[in-house]
């Protein structure tokens, strides 16, 4: 870690958490060997409330920050030219796109567990107006290391003491790191929201999946009870005409008792009626 990236990483840490990370990451590049990078770290002073949001800012809202200040561009072109019908035309955009980037930081910060009184959100708006009128006060709300909220006066920009503020444009070589680390920001920003898409997909598809299944589960619990009430519907039927076969099996049993008592009726009758015959042929031929 050199000393650029330390004190971003000390900038972007929790206000509460800012003299601790310092001194680490002042320790830890002195144990590298850059005693100068160490002291210069130390001497990196905490950002009050206000400037620390302006931070956040910097860190989270790179597009819409450069939109303000690109806005700032077109009104100094305007100025430049002497056109008061476009700084006519350019102040209420200005108006809006600040309460815009002022809500979203104080929406920013309470997320991070910072509250916005009514100062600091005078402080905050007054540095980023001030990031609008001054390029050099732009670059510095850029970069994203503020120790003081800023505010533009007549004869220039001054801290939250009234102070001239010590913001002074940076060098090609600042200025392109801070343009490096809004890209990295970008892309990683980027590469999170391609994830977080990624994982809907993937979730929507596995609901897509779960839905299909528990359709098709349905429909077959559907079929099934369907064979099963089809079943039962066939025992029954099955019952019945085994019923009606028990009933019709006994009512021809006794049909069957009933033809052969009478058989056998009829058999002793002829029996006897064979006996009579005889004995009156006897007694025929007796006479």
């Amino acid at each position: 870690m050199d000393f650029e990236e330390a004190a971003d990483a000390v900038y972007a840490a929790p206000a509460a958490d800012f003299i601790a990370t310092r001194n680490e990451l002042a320790k830890q590049l002195k144990a590298d060997g850059d005693a100068l990078g160490s002291t210069r770290l130390k001497a990196l002073r905490k950002p009050t409330v206000a400037a620390w949001i302006a931070n956040l800012v910097a860190r989270k809202l790179p597009d819409e920050l450069d939109d303000l200040l690109a806005l700032g561009d077109e009104f100094r072109e305007a100025t430049a030219d002497l056109d008061g019908e476009r700084l006519r035309d350019l102040t209420p955009k200005r108006h809006r796109l600040l309460d815009k980037l002022a809500k979203e930081a104080a929406r920013l910060a309470a997320d991070e567990g910072q509250k916005v009184s009514a100062d600091v959100g005078q402080k905050l708006r007054e540095t980023l107006d001030a990031a609008l009128v001054d390029p050099a006060a732009g670059d510095a709300v850029r970069e994203g290391r503020l120790s003081s909220a800023l505010r533009h006066v007549g004869f220039g920009v001054v801290d939250e003491n009234g102070e001239p503020s010590n913001v002074t444009p940076l060098t090609d070589e600042r200025r392109q790191a801070a343009r490096d680390r809004r890209k990295a920001q970008r892309a990683e920003t980027e590469t999170a929201e391609e994830e977080r898409e990624a994982a809907q997909r993937k979730q929507a598809e596995a609901d897509e999946r779960e839905a299909a299944e528990r359709a098709l589960a349905k429909q077959a619990f559907e079929e099934a009870v369907a064979v099963a009430q089809a079943a039962e519907a066939k025992v029954e039927e099955l019952d019945t005409q085994l019923d009606n076969a028990r009933e019709a099996l006994s009512e021809a049993q006794a049909r069957v008792h009933r033809v052969g008592a009478e058989l056998d009726e009829a058999r002793r009758a002829a029996r006897d009626a064979q006996k009579e015959s005889r004995e009156a042929r006897k007694r025929y031929n007796r006479l």
